[in-house]
């Protein structure tokens, strides 16, 4: 089958109406897929104000507010009446979900039903966020959710092999196939440094600046940093720390870490020269599939302390690019970012290592794959003739 002969049925939790790595993700993936002529329509919750402008033809489905203070967030009822008939008069060839929450269960059904096959892209790891909340006694039963719905897919995509083996751990036992992710090289580059600008934060050209990068929410791992910069205060190890991003925990975040400059959001080019600004990135973040924030940094030349978990071990070559430390080792996280603090020389050959390790990270590359892998669960089905095309 032609590019331009197939039809996409693309589900999402979240297309466009909050700003994070995975919707921007999947923008990037369909904006991909309508350059090389491929049918794409998009059900997703949608909002009047839109965090950025989405690739495609978007169809709103009705949705709640997120419960547990995460209203930012909406879960999709189902598939209701009107996006069902839009869905039906579509006709997809294939159907591909991106998160396990209602919608995306009702979009595996409704394409099971008519053997259309489904391909499930994993984002996140939804089966971490509970601890952070207080609720670690449900994560067998997410664990449970996730395997049952990656089971219905025909192929299910992971962003790095860490990942395909925590699915597989989790009784998974659909084909696998990767689809990393890519960096925009123009905007994450050493080059986008800028001292000025840091200067106007308050941060002085000879401060070491620990960056933090992403949305202020607490499965980003918010508290174990908090914890670290004061073992690094409590050890007398001069830094100063650069908050990028916003979120529903900035309050407590601020108030754990009250002596951090808060860029707040950034976009586009300046998003870039707040990362090349950083002089290393910390990401204790566990919840990390691929981990966008550390592939930016590194493209920008800035070496990254980041937990030894998914979203990580992927991308960084301990003692190389930066370090790796296991998530919960406070003791380790101080003495990696310490020894990169007192290093002027190892800050600049580890980042200058990392900005040519993400060179490998490119969009069409990654994008190409997930086509690739359409390809061959089309040719597989049981719908379509050995030429790929709908009998």
């Amino acid at each position: 089958m032609n590019p331009s002969e197939l039809r996409v049925a693309f589900f999402s939790g979240n297309y466009n109406y909050v700003r994070d790595g995975a919707n921007q993700a999947q923008n990037l993936l369909v904006g991909y897929l309508l350059d090389q002529g491929v049918q794409v329509r998009v059900y997703s919750p949608t909002t009047p104000t839109p965090a950025f402008e989405a690739r495609g033809t978007v169809v709103d489905v009705p949705a709640i507010p997120m419960p547990g203070g995460r209203g930012e967030y909406k879960l999709g009822r189902g598939l209701p009446t009107r996006p069902r008939r839009d869905l039906e008069a579509f006709d997809p060839h294939l159907v591909h979900v991106s998160a396990p929450e209602f919608l995306g269960h009702a979009a595996v059904t409704w394409a099971r039903r008519r053997g259309v096959p489904v391909v499930a892209t994993v984002h996140t790891r939804f089966e971490t966020y509970f601890q952070y909340y207080g609720l670690s006694l449900v994560q067998p039963l997410i664990v449970a959710i996730l395997r049952r719905f990656y089971n219905r897919a025909d192929r299910v995509l992971v962003p790095t092999p860490s990942m395909a083996e925590v699915i597989r751990d989790f009784g998974v036992t659909t084909p696998i196939s990767l689809w990393g992710r890519g960096v925009n090289h123009r905007r994450f580059h050493p080059d986008a440094r800028d001292l000025a600008w840091r200067r106007s934060l308050g941060i002085a050209d000879d401060e070491v600046t620990i960056g933090f990068l992403g949305r202020l929410v607490l499965e980003k791992g918010l508290g174990v940093f908090a914890d670290v910069l004061a073992r690094l205060d409590a050890l007398g190890v001069r830094h100063r720390v650069l908050v990028v991003g916003k979120g529903p925990a900035r309050d407590w975040f601020a108030g754990r870490v009250p002596q951090a400059a808060f860029a707040g959001f950034q976009s586009g080019d300046d998003l870039g020269r707040a990362v090349a600004s950083m002089d290393l990135l910390f990401n204790p973040s566990v919840t990390e599939t691929w981990g966008q924030v550390t592939s930016e940094a590194m493209a920008a030349g800035v070496p990254v302390v980041a937990a030894c978990a998914t979203g990580a071990v992927d991308l960084l070559e301990d003692g190389r690019t930066g370090f790796l430390v296991p998530p919960a080792d406070l003791a380790g996280y101080a003495a990696a970012i310490a020894r990169l603090i007192a290093d002027p020389a190892l800050r600049a050959a580890m980042g200058d290592a990392a900005h040519r390790r993400a060179q490998d990270f490119r969009w069409d590359t990654a994008n190409g794959a997930v086509l690739q892998a359409y390809r061959e669960v089309l040719k597989r089905s049981p719908t379509l003739n050995d030429a790929g095309e709908a009998v």
